[in-house]
């Protein structure tokens, strides 16, 4: 049984016959109807109750369909307003699409050209309070206060990010492999006023030369062997927004001087291209590598690095944030309980106690991981020492237990991770453990977000 409410209309008209044939067609269609015979009287309606769309004639006693229209977009620009006009104001109908209305439906009415062009309001109505939600959630998970702290110095950092945000300094993030470096960029972003535009990410250590300077700046058709179309780089997709480089540290020489003359100018080409375009991007880079000692290994150039560090903030890596083991390793056991569909009551205090003598080499995504294996290799609600795995694949006496129903890609996923933790993050023992390419473990690697 369906107790969904029906969606509400609101409906100004002050003939008294097509306000009656208008509510009476639309409570027919399933829609609560509130009918009005004046504009004023619709616009305080409007201020008192909430609508899901408003159908209102252009002639009315009192204000016009127009002043009505000015005054509801006033109030509230995402409910749809649309206009009902004789044939002789069409010209005047078209002006109000310019000026906001959603649509208009001609007189006299056409009641299939009614339904289907409410229909198609309400829906529009439902699909931008979707997106709307979906855009305040992803702000909300993204932004600083969402991110997991109580250790001192990475609060201090979590106060860095929300000063420096609002500004369009250009960011350099340092910090070990699996510290959070593109949770804090993604702060950056959803916590500046750039939050509505987009947030472009680039790995510069997950392409080949050419590959990272076509995904960077673009390519125009033809520009190389098998450029069958122009294709849209990072720079323009970030336009406006952020562009967050991950692994500034080993980008090409070549990409560097490019980089660096876009830092300059604000503008690109393509590759193969000959037109300057404009762009408006603040950049934030991140590197797990000292980077003067890359300049000093002449690795990195020193003019481009002045330009990527006008603001520099350091992640400690977890070993050093001991107050915030125990919140992180609750969060991820609930989001592993809520993925896997497994439950967990409770941790014993001594898997606390062993987690936060762990040296974490993987840091946060390690940890991850590890609460990941523990729930799905669980046995029982409450979360025991022998229930972890750090470094050591396997149940106590080394038989491995494998849950019922344990997800096969959960079952790949663990086999790596334990391989990998039992050979010190060897990416070639590990395929010749598992009978598998090198190239292989890299990729699943990659595909799982491992800690290696």
């Amino acid at each position: 049984m369906n107790t969904k409410p029906p969606m509400k209309i609101l409906v100004i008209e002050d003939d008294p016959d097509c306000r009656c044939s208008v509510t009476e067609a639309l409570t027919d269609a399933g829609y609560a109807v509130t009918a009005v015979p004046g504009g004023e009287e619709g616009v305080h309606q409007f201020e008192t109750e909430k609508f899901n769309a408003v159908l209102s004639d252009v002639k009315l006693p009192d204000i016009d369909g127009h002043e009505v229209l000015v005054r509801i977009r006033k109030l509230d620009q995402e409910t749809p307003v649309l206009l009902m006009t004789a044939y002789g104001t069409v010209t005047a109908a078209v002006a109000a699409l310019k000026a906001g209305a959603y649509d208009y439906i001609l007189k006299p009415l056409n009641l299939a050209d009614l339904h289907s062009k409410v229909a198609h309001a309400v829906e529009s109505r439902q699909l931008r309070s979707q997106v709307t939600s979906l855009k305040a959630a992803l702000h909300a998970q993204s932004s600083s206060r969402s991110i997991i702290a109580q250790a001192a110095n990475m609060l201090a950092v979590l106060k860095q990010v929300q000063a420096v945000a609002s500004t369009r300094a250009t960011v350099l993030i340092l910090g070990e492999s699996g510290v959070g470096k593109e949770l804090v960029a993604r702060a950056l972003h959803y916590d500046s006023d750039r939050a509505e535009a987009p947030f472009v990410a680039v790995n510069c250590g997950a392409f080949s030369e050419s590959l990272l300077e076509s995904e960077l700046f673009g390519h125009e058709k033809g520009a190389f062997t098998g450029a069958m179309n122009r294709h849209q780089g990072a720079f323009e997709r970030a336009h406006d927004g952020t562009l967050f480089l991950d692994e500034i540290g080993i980008a090409p020489p070549s990409v560097q001087a490019r980089l660096l003359r876009v830092l300059e100018t604000r503008e690109f080409m393509r590759v193969g291209g000959n037109e300057p375009i404009a762009v408006d991007v603040r950049i934030i880079s991140a590197t797990n590598r000292n980077p003067d000692d890359l300049v000093a290994e002449k690795l990195f150039r020193q003019d481009l690095l002045y330009r990527l560090q006008v603001v520099t903030l350091r992640i400690p890596p977890l070993r050093e944030r001991h107050d915030d083991i125990r919140p992180l390793t609750d969060h991820f056991i609930a989001t592993a309980c809520a993925e896997y569909g497994r439950h967990i009551e409770s941790v014993e205090p001594a898997c606390y106690e062993i987690l936060e003598r762990y040296p974490w080499p993987g840091n946060v995504r390690e940890l991850k991981n590890a609460m990941e294996t523990a729930v799905i290799m669980a046995t029982a609600p409450v979360l025991k020492p022998a229930d972890l795995h750090l470094g050591n694949a396997g149940a106590p006496g080394g038989a491995s237990v494998i849950p019922a129903s344990m997800p096969l890609e959960a079952l790949e996923k663990q086999a790596i991770l334990q391989s990998l933790q039992r050979h010190k993050g060897s990416r070639t023992l590990a395929s010749e453990e598992l009978g598998v390419s090198l190239r292989t473990i890299q990729r699943k690697i990659k595909e799982y977000n491992l800690p290696f």
